[in-house]
């Protein structure tokens, strides 16, 4: 059960996005909440289908939007995240032929970096170091322009990012550099670690410079939904 701490907190990170301007710039009213626990996703299903190419950053142990997504529409997701505990508990699963895992994250360069390990024992929320120093594993990471490129991708229909802070050079690096997605969903983490509202504020504006249009964010503040129009 939520403390009645956590819904004024919610509130308050919502009202320091409508300050900072981030405030739905349109209503989709076709759209959808799939999924469990923090996983649950605000997303247009418009168009989606067997051939559309959704992607699926930090998938932790928690599939649930994934697994939902994949039989209702019938898409292939490609799901990433090389941390050990996921890719440890992802093989406990019976997952499906369209449930595609790369054992690789997503970042604003290829390569390896430096993650540490959540401070909760059952936790598989692996966090990138920000400073690269740290007993934490060395992992694989790439930009999405790379595995979009080895994948054959020219451009993503959805996008879903769970990254836990590298959201931000993810995103920095794929306006810049590509591909192009037509719909994401970020959790954003200002407030943990170095990552403050500003960066945040940052990041949806460059979004929105984009042609990226945002139609929803959700009850904690935190998972926010775009949609290029």
């Amino acid at each position: 059960m939520r403390s009645l701490k956590a819904p004024y907190k919610d509130w308050r990170r919502r009202r320091a996005l409508e300050r900072g301007g981030v405030r739905p710039d349109l209503v989709v009213p076709e759209a959808i909440a799939l999924g469990e626990r923090s996983g649950t996703w605000v997303f247009d299903p418009r168009g989606l289908g067997a051939h559309s190419i959704v992607y699926s950053g930090g998938v932790g142990d928690n599939v649930a939007w994934d697994l939902a997504v994949i039989e209702r529409f019938g898409v292939t997701v490609h799901a990433f995240d090389p941390t050990p505990r996921s890719v440890a508990w992802l093989a406990r699963q019976a997952l499906p032929e369209r449930f595609v895992h790369h054992a690789r994250g997503l970042a604003g360069a290829d390569g390896e970096r430096r993650f540490e390990a959540p401070a909760k024992e059952r936790s598989a929320n692996y966090t990138l170091a920000v400073d690269g120093t740290g007993d934490g594993p060395l992992l694989p990471v790439a930009r999405l322009a790379t595995v979009a490129r080895e994948l054959g991708h020219a451009r993503i229909d959805l996008l879903k990012l769970d990254v836990e802070g590298a959201e931000y050079e993810v995103l920095a690096d794929a306006l810049e550099h590509g591909p192009e997605f037509d719909q994401l969903l970020v959790e954003f983490h200002h407030g943990e670690g170095p990552w403050r509202l500003e960066h945040t504020l940052r990041a949806v504006a460059a979004l929105r410079a984009n042609g990226l249009r945002l139609f929803h964010v959700s009850r904690r503040g935190l998972e926010l939904s775009f949609v290029r129009a």
